[in-house]
């Protein structure tokens, strides 16, 4: 009998991906207008440069271990306290110029005075543009008080409350909000799921897990023995890892919950 649903954030109920999408469109058209450049190809070189860069820095092992993306830290202002939270702080500023800088050049255009505009336009921008998916809402009211209901979410607590708060209504339908940055490990290690069943007083038979990433949220929960229902907004194909249930969008969850 299922007792808890535990929800991943970005992508599962947050739409963070059209948020960085409208964040790119609109810090790449800066360039647009001072040199004529294809924003889409802009766009396209600084993702590819930043994916270069983020596994070359000393702070990689971390960011990875606790799942910050590679453009969360194109905006995270990560002001959380520990060592390794002071490194990424320092590291960041660098990291967004030189990956907006070499976008330009890849597209002819050598202006570092610019890629430090857009390195500091784009967190201002991404700021903005907060998106809930349509369906999010009426699921997560649905759900609530016939189940426990968890968040549980990679990444810097800082920026992932900074993210909540954007979105205050959906703070109050969770009796428990697990941020890896907290807890020392991110999503797919069993520990972290462990802890928030423990949190929640259930056993892994009586929670279903309920994300967009299958590396992270699917895997984490098949290790446990958790069911999982894996959202495939774009009608991915899957080799590696097997979820229990496959939904392209939230509002197919809900007849899934009722047949368990």
């Amino acid at each position: 009998m299922v007792k808890a649903i535990i929800f991943d954030l970005d992508d599962t109920l947050l739409w963070d991906e059209k948020s960085v999408k409208k964040a790119f469109e609109q810090t790449c058209s800066l360039a647009k207008e001072k040199y004529g450049v294809d924003p889409e190809r802009l766009e396209e070189a600084v993702r590819e440069a930043a994916k270069h860069l983020y596994p070359t820095y000393e702070t990689y092992p971390f960011v990875k271990n606790i799942g910050i993306g590679v453009f969360e830290a194109f905006w995270g202002e990560f002001k959380d306290e520990g060592e390794d939270f002071k490194a990424l702080r320092q590291i960041v500023p660098a990291y967004r110029k030189e990956a907006w800088t070499k976008g330009l050049e890849k597209l002819g255009v050598h202006d570092v005075a610019l890629g430090q505009e857009m390195a500091e336009t784009f967190p201002k921008e991404r700021r903005k543009h907060i998106y809930l998916y349509e369906d999010t809402l009426d699921v997560l009211n649905t759900l609530q008080g016939k189940y426990k209901l968890a968040l549980l979410t990679n990444g810097s607590p800082d920026l992932q409350h900074e993210k909540l708060s954007f979105s205050k209504e959906l703070v109050p339908y969770f009796e428990q909000i697990v941020i890896s940055g907290d807890f020392g490990k991110g999503k797919p290690s069993k520990e972290i799921f462990a802890h928030v069943l423990n949190l929640l007083d259930v056993d892994r038979d009586e929670a279903v897990m309920v994300g967009d990433n299958p590396m992270t949220d699917i895997l984490g929960a098949t290790k446990l023995g958790m069911t999982s229902v894996w959202i495939n907004h774009h009608n991915r194909k899957l080799e590696d890892v097997k979820p229990t249930y496959e939904i392209s969008r939230l509002q197919e969850l809900l007849p899934i919950i009722e047949r368990l």
